[in-house]
């Protein structure tokens, strides 16, 4: 790969549920670690503070305002220009959970994921190639209900309600609108390795082919 050239900027948006960490994942697979590296929107939220579980429940996190995107913003440019960039991990409000310090590299092909990614116009003015992953709500729920009840131990009832009130009116305003003017759009209903990694496959050779 020409390392004299800009990065090439991928970006990889879908709503909560739709599969895409675990497209992510895959795609990841193809490339050594410094051929890619990874920006994700989650890492960008603005502190909330300490909140009951209650006021969790009620906290709109699925909102452009809760995104620093100046800062994510920032730090993608940083990376283009080929510098190193430090970062806090977001840990969703768990107060239990270690602060882990980001080491992101600059690397030929920069991937930007997230909700907001293409809302946010000077972030979406800097993607050369945008995907677009989704699923039909009934399944992206179901692996809400999964993810959140194993990895941050909310309530089904808890889930459901940010499910209705918060995640879903956010998709329909700041997602689903921009899906028409994404190159690839990807459905995922089914978690089935196989179909993802054949997808997979065609983009990162598509990406080597554009940055032999």
């Amino acid at each position: 790969m020409n390392n004299n050239n800009k990065p090439f900027i991928l970006g990889i948006a879908g709503g909560s549920g739709s599969g895409k960490t675990f497209f992510l994942n895959s795609f990841l697979h193809h490339f050594k670690n410094d051929e890619v590296t990874l920006v994700s929107q989650d890492d960008y939220y603005i502190h909330a503070g300490e909140m009951s579980q209650e006021e969790n429940k009620l906290y709109n996190f699925d909102l452009p305002s809760t995104i620093d995107d100046q800062q994510f913003l920032h730090d993608i440019k940083k990376l283009i220009k080929g510098e190193v960039v430090y970062k806090k991990e977001y840990n969703f409000n768990n107060p239990l959970a270690i602060v882990k310090i980001l080491e992101i590299n600059p690397a030929p092909i920069i991937i930007v994921e997230g909700l907001f990614i293409l809302h946010f116009k000077e972030i979406a003015a800097l993607l050369d190639l945008r995907i677009f992953v989704e699923a039909e709500e009934s399944v992206a729920l179901q692996r809400r209900i999964k993810r959140d009840g194993m990895e941050r131990g909310y309530p089904e009832e808890d889930v459901l309600y940010k499910w209705h009130n918060h995640v879903v009116p956010a998709y329909k305003e700041f997602l689903l609108p921009y899906k028409g003017d994404c190159d690839k759009i990807v459905i995922n209903n089914m978690d089935i390795p196989d179909d993802i990694i054949r997808i997979t496959d065609e983009i990162s050779l598509e990406l080597k082919a554009r940055l032999a």
